[in-house]
């Protein structure tokens, strides 16, 4: 399914369980792992699927490999180089100059150049290795089944979602249950999805973390909480059955998760309790972005962009200028709103408040 976000994989109607994602692959290593991204004038406007800041400069990712970067708040872009032709979903920078990239065929990659050039850290078959490792350590027959499983389907499965909290300490999340963790800036990484409450393996969309504190959101609501650092996780209560399309934090730890039909909650608490919000739009919520200020912004699938306070009771709809399906957004350091989107990348400027 490389080439398929989850977004787009929404917009299609093909999410409707953790059974609607085929494997693509046979076991081995797909050739695309081992092929540079193609630099063309072409992936300037090609379908991007995130976007984040590395210091004063931009980077996004998109299919097929491509990372872009701007060096003036997003009014132009040029390509950076990249070892793989593998559709890059997620992007994170721990500081200015070192980040990650995740996506397809269980990809990261590491860039210590803020993006100018990156190296594989991880792929679907040495992912599918570490399952194996961390279920047998576990004794767990399911987990084991599971993780046999994933090793005869091969390096298939997507990441959706990264999270560092500075440049040794990182979680990546997935499709059919993967959950991965660094303690030494993805010079290893482990295995944790064996440990996680989610007998179905449903797919799991966004994390975030705090102190010791990670929440995960994912496919028909799943909502999973660790209060030591990923060591143990127990399942949420979760306010909603559909899917959950990603997660976001305010500067001052209350966390919004968003997806399908508009659906957007909001919780104080580290997820123990979630309160609706009002998004006034009916399709999917795709991106959300923590704001300076402690507020917050989603966007929706049409593209409008939904401003928040941190503990405000209602969401300030800014229109969309451009019907474009927005997968990813940052804050450049001018202070506009940059999209990643089906369309490629634009700036939008956010209203004074």
């Amino acid at each position: 399914m490389d080439g398929v976000t989850r977004r787009q994989a929404a917009l299609a109607g093909l999410l409707g369980g953790a059974a609607a994602m085929a494997p693509a692959w046979a076991a081995g290593t797909p050739a695309v792992l081992s092929q540079a991204a193609l630099l063309t004038p072409k992936a300037l406007g090609a379908a991007t699927l995130a976007v984040a800041r590395a210091g004063d400069r931009l980077v996004a990712v998109g299919e097929r490999g491509t990372v872009l970067l701007s060096d003036d708040h997003g009014a132009s872009w040029r390509q950076a180089q990249v070892p793989v032709q593998a559709s890059l979903a997620a992007v994170c920078f721990a500081d200015a100059r070192t980040g990650w990239a995740a996506g397809h065929l269980g990809v990261i990659l590491r860039s210590d150049d803020a993006g100018a050039t990156w190296h594989k850290q991880l792929d679907g078959v040495q992912a599918a290795e570490l399952v194996k490792q961390a279920a047998q350590r576990t004794g767990d027959a399911g987990a084991m089944a599971q993780a046999q499983r994933l090793l005869e389907e091969g390096a298939d499965k997507p990441f959706f979602d990264l999270e560092f909290m500075d440049a040794h300490r990182g979680f990546a999340v997935g499709a059919y249950n993967l959950m991965f963790a660094t303690t030494d800036g993805g010079k290893s990484w482990t295995a944790l999805g064996p440990r996680l409450p989610n007998p179905k393996s449903l797919h799991l969309y966004g994390v975030r973390a705090r102190g010791r504190t990670l929440v995960v959101a994912g496919e028909q609501g799943l909502l999973l909480r660790s209060s030591d650092g990923g060591a143990s996780f127990s399942a949420l209560a979760s306010p909603y059955k559909g899917s959950f399309f990603g997660l976001l934090q305010t500067r001052g730890g209350t966390l919004v998760a968003y997806g399908l039909r508009g659906t957007a909650y909001r919780s104080g608490d580290e997820g123990q309790h979630w309160d609706k919000l009002d998004t006034g739009v009916p399709m999917a919520v795709g991106a959300g972005l923590a704001l300076p200020d402690g507020g917050f912004v989603l966007l929706s699938q049409a593209g409008d962009a939904l401003l928040g306070a941190e503990n405000g009771p209602a969401l300030k709809r800014i229109p969309a200028r451009e019907a474009v399906p927005v997968s990813g957004a940052a804050l450049a350091a001018d202070g506009a709103l940059v999209l990643a989107s089906l369309r490629g990348m634009r700036r939008v400027q956010l209203p004074a408040h």
